[in-house]
């Protein structure tokens, strides 16, 4: 059986919605991003096997397979193919699962894994309503599934899991807080060296080129933020706010996934091998809590505790997921979102899971460390987990 290993991995910053990336076309901010990593790698582009893009809403300037239109637009061969899936907020996660599984499996020896999503060009939920008129909650859906589950927004799978574990409104914004703190630490130290500069615009159309990711605030207004009132629930009954949860952002990634043997015969360097891939499924109405049984079993299938992690990722889709995963799981905080998170730098859907990667990689490296945890909880009670280890 083949070894599959990261020879590269970048992301665009990730930008406001409505903000530097707006411009951005999303099949071209992907082809961008595969661009950039063929390029960073120092590979022929005709080596590349398959692509797989992960995106969340199919539709409009990301519909018609995003993965093969950014093949196409980053002119490649037209031989190689591509293909776009979604599994919601982990689906570029879930795309490096794949191509590393097709290369491990001897199918493949080089594959692209990405992701990308334009928050502001195709706006969420387009995917459901096809365009044809607002968003109106989960009356778009198969009625049988509120019969069967009783779905609920993931706001308000929010909101349960603060009631669950006791999650004050003061926890998650002190927890967005350090987001913040730790991401504009990371930019000011010019620790992101897995950023691809990008074409952007400024608030006046004037373009220029954006290195880090611009949702993150390098001095907050707590007065401000304590005066936001809940997403969904009353104010005083509700923990969930704007400042305390993902920003919604623009953004691309992509991860080079080589057969081992076949990158250092072709003179390339493998940077991490994975321990363990997995997906599962979890509670629907609560639906972000599957961070923490993802968790577990990817430890177990890479005979590792959560002490032996050097750097973990966890997506802050809202500060109720980290915090209840990190009460479950009891890791060293210092070692959870070291450069911030979604909080601070943004949330990009199906962009997020490959970027997180990249990330994760570069910190590693940055570091000295060894072993890394990326983990992402998904819509209807679903998460994505990675472990790798640097070679």
């Amino acid at each position: 059986m083949s070894e599959a290993v990261i020879v590269e991995a970048v992301r665009t910053p990730f930008g406001r919605r409505g903000g530097a990336l707006r411009e951005q076309r999303p099949d071209s901010l992907l082809a961008f991003a595969v661009s950039g990593l063929i390029a960073r790698a120092g590979i022929d582009g005709a080596k590349i096997e398959d692509v797989i893009a992960g995106c969340v809403c199919q539709a409009g300037e990301q519909a018609a397979n995003v993965g093969r239109l950014a093949v196409l637009l980053a002119g490649l061969p037209t031989d190689i193919p591509g293909v776009a899936l979604n599994r919601m907020c982990g689906s570029s996660q879930q795309a490096v699962h794949f191509a590393s599984q097709a290369v491990a499996a001897g199918d493949i020896r080089y594959a692209v894994a990405c992701g990308v999503e334009s928050m502001t060009r195709v706006p969420m939920f387009l995917d459901i309503t096809l365009g044809q008129r607002d968003f109106r909650g989960f009356e778009d859906l198969n009625p049988e599934l509120m019969a069967r589950h009783a779905l609920v927004h993931q706001v308000e799978s929010a909101e349960l899991i603060a009631e669950r574990w006791d999650i004050s409104r003061a926890d998650c914004d002190a927890f967005a807080r350090e987001s913040h703190r730790r991401a504009f630490a990371a930019i000011g130290a010019a620790r992101h060296k897995e950023i691809l500069p990008t074409p952007a615009v400024d608030k006046d159309g004037k373009a220029f080129t954006l290195t880090f990711d611009e949702g993150v605030r390098g001095q907050l207004d707590e007065t401000k933020m304590a005066s936001l009132n809940p997403v969904f629930r009353a104010s005083g009954m509700g923990v969930v706010t704007a400042a305390n949860a993902s920003q919604m952002s623009d953004g691309a990634s992509a991860v080079l996934i080589a057969d081992r043997a076949v990158a250092e015969g072709d003179g390339l360097r493998p940077r991490a091998r994975f321990r363990a891939r997995v997906a599962v499924g979890a509670d629907p109405r609560m639906q972000l809590t599957g961070v923490i049984p993802a968790t577990s079993l990817a430890l177990r299938k890479a005979g590792l505790t959560i002490g032996d992690l050097d750097w973990i990722e966890i997506n802050e889709a809202f500060a109720t997921v980290a915090l209840s995963w990190m009460r479950e799981l009891r890791p060293d905080e210092a070692k959870v979102n070291p450069w911030g998170g979604a909080i601070a730098h943004g949330h990009p859907l199906g962009g997020t899971g490959a970027a997180l990667m990249a990330k994760m990689l570069a910190g590693l490296e940055a570091t000295g460390g060894q072993l890394g945890l990326q983990v992402m909880c998904i819509g209807h009670g679903m998460a994505t987990a990675t472990v790798i280890e640097r070679i």
